[in-house]
């Protein structure tokens, strides 16, 4: 039967600056930081933290050799969405707040368990970043 993948663990986010990533991360989708050297490495990276998952900046410019990623490094061509408990008018009004543009929204979109309620704004990298709530 093979095997069954039950959850994400992590995600792996190239970026021009890590720093400038991690800032816009924490202040405007409140993830918090964490700086860690994994075994064998000879660099401290730099991981996001929301929820039970984590998400790792890898610097654009980082070789293979110092960390193996995707055939492909790109920053700007992701597209992610995070879940929140928030209403899409309090997602419209924290952007707002901090001056971040929404590119679309509020609207329905198909997540994984059903029909979200999805805000769209960009990283600074140009990542779209979905904000969303299911339904209820």
């Amino acid at each position: 039967m093979g095997i069954i993948i039950d959850s994400l663990d992590h995600l792996v986010l190239n970026v021009h600056d890590v720093a400038v990533s991690a800032a816009w991360y924490q202040r405007v989708l409140g993830m918090h930081r964490e700086d860690f050297t994994p075994p064998g490495a000879s660099n401290a990276r730099t991981a996001l933290k929301f929820g039970r998952q984590k998400m790792n900046l890898r610097p654009a410019s980082a070789s293979i050799d110092e960390w193996f990623t995707g055939r492909a490094v790109a920053p700007g061509s992701s597209d992610l969405c995070f879940l929140t408990k928030s209403e899409p008018p309090e997602v419209v009004a924290h952007l707002h707040g901090l001056d971040v543009a929404i590119e679309k929204g509020p609207v329905e979109r198909q997540g994984a368990l059903g029909t979200l309620r999805s805000v769209y704004c960009r990283d600074p990298d140009g990542n779209l970043i979905e904000i969303a709530s299911y339904k209820g």
